[in-house]
């Protein structure tokens, strides 16, 4: 079993997909020209992030959503073209099977679990799912789950909690029916009603109303009125802005943001308590010329404003601390100016001058 999962994994990894919202990441894979994931995921957004081992961090258009199946597609702006493209199951499935599950639990890229199919159908209200043994967690929503051909047998949808591995995965039939309804309609900006299960063309839409059931449909609501931060957030994302950061591409959720310059990685936290982090990893502390750097940091910190060179285990840190009540624009987009300004600086300074080595970065990350 572990040599089938190396090579289910090694031919299908570049169809794997990390996406990123506000409000959560998730995974998806790529069928075609579309990139498939969970309605959970996108959270009722037009826009979202999308990356993959080929495609840096992009922004991706969600053109079809069914609450019901809880499906999403999504559509690149660039051509997606793996090698080695993932294909719907083209037999049957049985309990018993192997399974292969691939996604981003957590934000821990590319991971990969096993296990075997515990019941081939489970019938989840009026929805046909398949129940699985192989363990998925917050992350994985979205990604493929694959058989032992590595053809997709099922998108994984959710998880009992508090349970010993209790996955459901969406069937191939019913992703291909959706599939099927969605290209017949040679359209995008769809909605599957959840009560009449009508595909809606959102232009067809008034007041967030089905045209054909007039139910309520919140997913109409959420789309049209996009993710709008607000306070402390609106400010910190205008000062971003300012300094001609894309907003969006380094949104990682409501609260954080990540950018790069170079080889250097900026982090920008909000945390609940009020208090707001931006800082880069600058480099990581040599065995040699310890003493002499410590006194190069202190000497350092003695000419910096508002900005701090600190430790943390054994990398040094460039951070900006401050609380969000006294967080002003102008100090935001002076301060963060020269964070994003001098980092690089010392990073070369560092290395060159005190062989210190480089941050360790997760390449997919």
């Amino acid at each position: 079993m572990k040599q089938l999962t190396q090579k289910t994994l090694e031919i299908s990894i570049e169809s794997i997909v990390q996406i990123m919202t506000p409000y959560a990441t998730g995974s998806g894979f790529i069928i075609g020209d579309l990139i498939i994931t969970n309605s959970h995921v996108v959270g009722g957004l037009k826009e979202v992030i999308i990356s993959t081992k080929t495609l840096p961090r992009t922004i991706g258009q969600v053109i079809y959503d069914d609450a019901g199946y809880d499906l999403a597609f999504i559509r690149s702006p660039v051509p997606l073209l793996p090698n080695h493209p993932l294909i719907l199951c083209s037999s049957s499935i049985n309990d018993g099977d192997s399974v292969i599950a691939i996604g981003h639990p957590y934000g821990l890229n590319y991971s990969t679990t096993e296990g075997i199919i515990s019941k081939a159908i489970r019938l989840q209200g009026e929805t046909e799912y398949i129940q699985f043994d192989a363990a998925i967690n917050p992350g994985n929503s979205g990604g493929p789950l694959l058989n032992d051909a590595g053809e997709v047998i099922g998108v994984n949808t959710f998880i009992i909690q508090n349970s010993n591995n209790l996955g459901f995965a969406l069937p191939y039939y019913l992703l291909q029916e959706a599939l099927d309804g969605f290209l017949a309609l040679d359209a995008i900006d769809i909605i599957r009603c959840v009560s009449c299960k009508n595909l809606i063309l959102e232009s067809s839409i008034k007041n967030d109303y089905c045209p054909k059931c007039g139910i309520k449909l919140d997913v109409a609501k959420r789309r049209r009125e996009g993710y709008k931060p607000s306070g402390v957030v609106a400010l910190l994302e205008k000062i971003l802005e300012k300094l001609e950061i894309n907003v969006t591409l380094s949104r990682r959720s409501q609260r954080s943001w990540r950018f790069e310059s170079g080889t250097s990685r900026f982090e920008i936290n909000y945390y609940d308590n009020g208090v707001i982090i931006a800082e880069c990893e600058v480099c990581r502390i040599p065995q040699e010329n310890i003493e002499r750097l410590y006194d190069f940091l202190l000497r350092e910190n003695g000419n910096l404003e508002n900005l701090r060179l600190a430790i943390d285990q054994n990398s040094i840190y460039l951070s900006y601390v401050i609380i969000d009540t006294s967080l002003t624009q102008e100090e935001g987009e002076r301060t963060l100016k020269a964070l994003y300004r001098l980092a690089p600086e010392y990073q070369k300074n560092l290395i060159d001058n005190f062989k210190a080595l480089e941050p360790k970065f997760d390449e997919f990350e």
